[in-house]
């Protein structure tokens, strides 16, 4: 499955190897999911599934990169150059996902097309939100910003996009027209794609519209990728990304030669 399919989180991985129509599948609790997560250690461990196959976000380091004079940084540092995708489209856009596992999984889509990506972790800080819409109001750019959300469809999932939007719009300033848009998990997804269910807790009175619950890792990754590179690839001009890896090269090059110079003709 993940040789088809990857990266995907080992939450993503968990919920595929349910499925009762696998010969072997695993439990749906903790007992399961244990046993799916050692699994994929000793598989990356053995050489069987490379380590970048499996998406984590969950703990990151932090190191400070320095350079041995300015020539240096330019040549270390052209390739982290991006054209604007987004400079001649009628919108701007952002990606919001309720878990760090599954902002693991869309990452890279989001870092190609030049969207951001907010984790929010269950129901997001105040302070995390407000510096989010904070980055848009300090930009003199009112174009109309579309946000793309991705989270469980469960009781306290379906309450936490609502509480997001809300938050979101207190802190933009007014000029800002913002759209807010659940792509996934919703009901209609749930029977196309015939996602397991589990029901909800018999204690929980949140959302009692809400009969059995799925988690967005039910989701195949490749098809979460599919939902959200269509949504987005919808607000882009025609051929956007093309172009813009057209103008990375050139201006890489140009960067590779101003490095040159600096560096007195050295390679």
């Amino acid at each position: 499955m993940l040789r088809v399919d990857h990266p995907q989180s080992v939450r993503h991985v968990f919920y595929r190897m349910t499925d009762p129509r696998l010969a072997e599948p695993v439990t749906k609790d903790d007992r399961g999911y244990r046993h799916v997560q050692d699994r994929c250690v000793k598989l990356r461990r053995s050489g069987l599934v490379p380590y970048h196959w499996i998406a984590d976000m969950s703990r990151r380091g932090y190191t400070t990169r320095t350079f041995a004079d300015a020539s240096d940084f330019l040549s270390r540092m052209k390739g982290l150059y991006r054209a604007d995708l987004w400079q001649d489209a009628e919108y701007r856009c952002e990606v919001w996902a309720e878990s760090r596992s599954i902002a693991s999984v869309i990452q890279r889509d989001c870092s190609e097309l030049a969207v951001p990506l907010y984790p929010c972790g269950g129901f997001s800080s105040v302070s995390f939100v407000h510096s989010a819409a904070s980055e848009h109001n300090a930009l003199d750019d009112d174009r109309p910003l579309v946000v793309l959300y991705i989270g469980d469809y469960d009781p306290a999932g379906v309450l936490i996009d609502v509480a997001l939007e809300r938050e979101l719009r207190t802190h933009l300033k007014p000029s800002i027209d913002m759209k807010f848009e659940r792509i996934a998990i919703n009901e209609e997804q749930i029977e196309q794609y015939d996602l397991p269910t589990k029901p909800r807790k018999s204690g929980d009175k949140r959302s009692l519209q809400v009969a059995s619950t799925v988690e967005a890792e039910a989701m195949p990754a490749r098809t979460l990728r599919d939902i959200l590179r269509l949504e987005i690839e919808y607000l882009l001009p025609e051929n956007a990304l093309a172009v813009a890896k057209v103008a990375e090269r050139s201006e890489r090059e140009q960067i590779a030669r101003m490095a040159q110079l600096l560096s007195g003709g050295r390679e």
